[in-house]
């Protein structure tokens, strides 16, 4: 997988809180990242071997094969 500077930056920005330290950062990279990413390959559009690239547009991080 790799990961653009505008995915860290949405991730950084929605997991932010001074208060409750890395937490919300978790839960942001469950909620960004980990499950739609875990969706996607269970519908088959990523097959062993392919190299994720994630990227940031409108809000939300989206997928796409490298």
């Amino acid at each position: 997988m790799t990961i653009s500077d505008k995915a860290l930056d949405l991730l950084g920005n929605v997991g932010f809180d001074p208060v409750f330290g890395a937490r919300p950062l978790k839960r942001a990279i469950q909620q960004q990242l980990e499950n739609p990413l875990a969706k996607e390959i269970l519908e088959g559009k990523f097959q062993p071997g392919d190299t994720v690239a994630v990227d940031a547009e409108h809000g939300r991080l989206m997928f796409a094969k490298k």
